[in-house]
């Protein structure tokens, strides 16, 4: 039998495991939902325990379904929420706190104090990020300022730290193994870009102990293997990659000036370019696309911190919706979107604006105002959220976007793909394997096995499953557009 792959994907609302062939089709999978905590307005936790059992339920239920497919997994890739922050017992994996999601907005007071200091210039030049609770670094210190005795503990080297990767990678290899990938390393806020370690002067600033820190390697590397006793099988672990630079991997742009965005929970843009980190001035991030036989390859990156939760509020929280695929009849029900503005800021405006204290605002609401117009509206953000990312990438890159390759659950609604080529002047390629994320970290572990010579030759496999093209539909995308930047005002309003 041919060599399969699988692909761990946790994410922020699931956790999957996926069984490849070697051109990307699916041949087994398996989901289960995650639980997210809210203790306060602005925070957001998860049960470590939670990703971790979820986890192994969908690798044992996938490995569990074909025997010889099992036995013919050639690696194992890892990809995850990124910036999620955990710190966990280095004896019995006992977590000291719940898992700090990327979401969580707990410490934007601290972040702004730091801003005020003009620390953020440091932290720009090192880690090519913006200082914003966003990332892992703040989330740490606040576990080790505010849980009792954990300091202490951490000093002591008693506790280890990581993001989710590092954590479910520390439990596959029973306990042998405390390391991270260089994209998610890319994301604490701690990790210098250019020299490739954890900064001494980000740690000390910080009050982070390194005893902590994991071993930091490269994406296509030997991360371990599982042990035959967990799943019936002894599985390497050849590939880790955060969730969207696997997407970008999973995309095939491996190549400057590529560009890819993906539609989840967020929504996150990504440009590569190339071996050089460009200086970001328009708010976006730098940051680590792959780290691959010695190479980098740096990122520009657009962030929006809520897309597909957007859909899931009027579903879950208002019911106007019973399933997200009725989303699309809904808002084709209606001509346009009768002046109703969605700005999905739950918690804070990521990229451009990185304003953690904006809230979440639906305006232009009149009398003649249906369902339909405002769940519209929420598709129609994705969208303009997009454009706002658009313009900054080609300012900063010098370069000219004329294909966005997109991926991630929203892009089944074909209203939303043809509206966001419309706002954006832009072509909308939509893969063949829609499932780039887990594809991407599948790729990386399948270079690592030999099932492919190179990460080029991976890249190769994607194919075009449909695309997009701007159309004039008589309305004007522009003026469109500035009624967005009028409510994204109201969103600011804090």
């Amino acid at each position: 039998m041919k060599p399969h792959l699988l692909s761990i994907d946790q994410g922020t609302s699931s956790s999957r495991a996926i069984i490849f062939n070697e051109h990307g089709d699916v041949v087994s999978s398996a989901q289960k939902e995650v639980g997210l905590i809210y203790p306060q307005d602005g925070w957001v936790e998860q049960n470590p325990k939670e990703l971790v059992a979820n986890t192994f339920a969908v690798i044992k239920d996938v490995l569990g379904r074909d025997e010889e497919i099992s036995k013919s997994i050639a690696s194992v890739g890892i990809t995850n929420q990124r910036e999620t922050t955990i710190v966990w017992d280095r004896e019995n994996g006992e977590p000291v706190y719940n898992a700090i999601v990327w979401q969580d907005r707990r410490t934007s007071d601290y972040c702004a104090t730091l801003k005020g200091e003009g620390f953020e210039n440091v932290v720009q030049e090192k880690t090519g990020l913006l200082l914003d609770p966003y990332f892992s670094a703040t989330k740490l210190k606040w576990i080790l300022d505010n849980v009792e005795g954990v300091r202490s503990r951490a000093e002591n080297g008693e506790l280890l730290f990581g993001t989710v990767d590092c954590y479910l990678l520390w439990h596959l290899t029973r306990r042998r193994v405390h390391a991270t990938d260089t994209t998610n390393a890319s994301r604490t806020m701690l990790y210098n870009i250019i020299s490739h370690d954890w900064d001494g002067d980000l740690l000390d600033h910080f009050d982070i102990p390194r005893v902590i820190m994991p071993e930091v390697v490269g994406n296509i590397s030997d991360f371990g293997r599982i042990d035959s006793d967990l799943f019936g099988h002894e599985l390497p672990i050849g590939g880790m990659a955060g969730d969207q630079q696997a997407a970008m991997i999973g995309q095939g742009c491996i190549k400057r000036g590529m560009v890819k965005s993906t539609y989840g929970t967020g929504c996150f843009m990504l440009m590569n370019i190339g071996g050089n980190p460009v200086v970001a001035n328009n708010k976006l991030l730098t940051t680590i696309g792959f780290y691959v036989d010695g190479k980098t390859s740096y990122a520009l990156e657009g962030s929006i911190f809520n897309a597909g939760t957007a859909i899931q509020f009027l579903r879950d929280n208002l019911g106007f919706i019973e399933d997200a695929s009725e989303s699309e009849k809904l808002a084709l029900s209606v001509d346009d979107n009768g002046g109703v503005y969605f700005v999905p800021a739950f918690t804070g405006l990521g990229a451009p604006y990185w304003n953690p204290d904006a809230r979440g605002v639906i305006c232009g609401l009149s009398r003649d105002t249906s369902r339909a117009h405002i769940v519209r509206a929420a598709l129609e953000a994705q969208a303009y959220q997009t454009r706002d990312l658009l313009g900054a990438m080609e300012d900063d890159s010098g370069q000219k976007i004329e294909v966005l390759r997109a991926d991630g659950g929203l892009v089944a609604n074909e209203f939303m793909c043809q509206f966001l080529s419309d706002q954006l002047g832009v072509a909308i390629a939509i893969p063949r394997v829609l499932e780039a994320t887990a594809w991407g970290a599948a790729c990386l572990a399948g270079v690592k096995a030999g099932v492919f010579y190179s990460l080029d030759e991976a890249a190769q496999k994607w194919q075009e499953n449909r695309d997009y093209t701007p159309s004039s539909k008589g309305q004007d995308m522009d003026e469109l557009y500035r009624g967005w930047k009028a409510a994204i005002s109201k969103a600011s309003m804090t």
